[in-house]
């Protein structure tokens, strides 16, 4: 039987894990931490309790094959469609509603802004090709070499759909109006990307709203880890939380186990579960990437709770910034607090219950990964911020916050993400399909790695589906 250590218990390495057992192989799950979930986690205080990372689900198709796949049954889990899919805000006072139905988002562009209709629908049909062979060309596959990635076939499709453009300027093929292309632009940021960076087969991320809808975990994504861990145990998956490994073991190019708390263990493979460069603090003498990765952006998040309940605001809102194309360059260029953020907003009271008139807010504000504010510096930013807030939608919001909590890159660095950024590496298009790490390490034999920063990217399901193609690849004899 094949021994195989999974290092991090992230999504992906949990779902590695499962899906190795069911293979046959001998598992064990190491995590440094006193609970799973890697991302996957919460904030508490008291009675208020709120998701720290991810809140929006979506691929849900995809999520449901994969937990079906490892034998993780739908009676364990509760999928909600969210629809009105999220108000955006903008700073004009105009409110744009996205619906999943695309004949009433067309009624919403038609009246907010007109001549752009047409265009919503051009965008639609020509987003679609887009998604299904971007799909099937990148997301069912890993990719050993870039010749692989840079097929004939590949080449031309991204040529003739000419989805090697960024995301800002393909959506100017389609929309007149600066706010609209902001709003097909801003899912760029659930993947820590920015759109004049991003290249626009990402693009498949808002069209996939309107295609599959968004959807919500009952009681949150990090609802989900305890039942997996549960189910960890139940398939006879050893996991050793508060364990850290000190050293991956390799000689000659090959794996041969690992040091943890000074002890060695003895394994055929390593999967590594965690922002990807980070892997290099615990291999001696071996590059595992052969140049410096830039990190996606970084987040500050704020959590309040409130003693009131806001359901008269969608769970998911967008507030942008008076020049979103100049506030994302600044993200991804400087190192200081933006003067005009714009801010997602996560209102879980809107589509479950919470406790009495109580109520948890969740704020993300995308900023530059490498910033360090001072105290009053952050201080002053994030009461500026909920202060918009308060002003634009959530009334006297300021004065029900009872708990508030603020996160900064720094402390996303020091739990273990890549030089602060929120989203694993970014998603350049140097830094995407086959210039981005891989599942399979390609000169260390019985090395493999998944997770937001490993080929095929971020968000939950996409980070599964790297779990599903390290299965195929080890299953291949890779």
């Amino acid at each position: 039987m094949t021994k195989i250590a999974v290092v991090g218990g992230g999504i992906g390495g949990i779902t590695a894990s499962l899906y190795l057992r069911r293979l046959g192989h001998e598992v064990t799950l190491y995590e440094q931490s006193d609970r799973l979930g890697g991302r996957l986690t919460y904030e508490r205080q008291g009675h208020y309790e709120i998701d720290q990372g991810p809140t929006i689900v979506l691929l849900p198709e995809l999520l449901k094959e994969i937990f079906h796949e490892v034998g993780f049954t739908d009676d364990q889990y509760e999928l909600i469609q969210v629809d009105p899919v999220y108000d955006i805000h903008f700073k004009d006072g105009t409110n744009f509603r996205k619906h999943r139905d695309p004949a009433k988002t067309k009624a919403e562009i038609d009246q907010i802004f007109p001549g752009d209709g047409d265009g919503f629908e051009r965008y639609l049909r020509e987003m679609k090709g887009v998604y299904d062979f971007g799909v099937k060309a990148f997301l069912t596959r890993d990719f050993q070499t870039k010749r692989d990635f840079l097929s004939l076939t590949n080449l031309n499709f991204v040529l003739k759909s000419k989805s090697y453009r960024t995301v800002t300027d393909y959506l100017s093929r389609f929309f007149n109006d600066q706010r609209l292309r902001a709003a097909y632009s801003l899912q760029t940021l659930y993947i820590g990307g920015a759109p004049h960076q991003v290249p626009a087969l990402y693009g498949l991320i808002s069209y996939s709203e309107h295609a599959f809808g968004v959807w919500y975990i009952k009681g949150g994504y990090y609802s989900l880890i305890p039942r997996l861990e549960t189910y960890l145990y139940d398939q006879g998956v050893i996991v050793k939380k508060e364990t850290k490994v000190d050293r991956i073991i390799v000689e000659n190019n090959q794996i041969k186990g690992l040091i943890s708390s000074g002890k060695s263990e003895l394994y055929d493979k390593v999967v590594y579960n965690g922002d990807y460069p980070t892997i290099e603090g615990l291999i001696d003498h071996h590059k595992v990437w052969n140049r410096p990765l830039k990190p996606s952006s970084g987040c500050i998040l704020v959590y309040l709770g409130l003693s009131k309940q806001y359901n008269d605001q969608l769970p998911h809102q967008f507030f942008m910034s008076g020049d979103f194309n100049y506030y994302m360059k600044s993200v991804m260029e400087k190192q200081t607090l933006p003067m005009d953020p714009s801010l997602y907003v996560f209102n879980p009271s809107a589509i479950e219950q919470q406790s009495q008139l109580n109520s948890t807010l969740y704020v993300l504000i995308p900023v530059p990964a490498a910033i360090d504010p001072t105290e009053k510096e952050l201080h002053t930013f994030v009461d500026k911020q909920l202060s918009w807030l308060e002003a634009a939608a959530y009334k006297d919001l300021t004065k029900h916050i009872e708990w508030k909590k603020v996160r900064t890159p720094r402390d996303a660095e020091r739990d273990g993400l890549y030089l602060g950024g929120g989203f694993g590496v970014s998603p350049l298009l140097s830094q995407s399909g086959a210039f981005r790490p891989q599942i399979v390490h390609p000169t260390i034999k019985g090395l493999y790695a998944v997770g937001a920063s490993v080929h095929p990217g971020g968000g939950v399901p996409i980070v599964m589906q790297g779990a599903r193609l390290l299965k195929q690849a080890i299953e291949r004899g890779e």
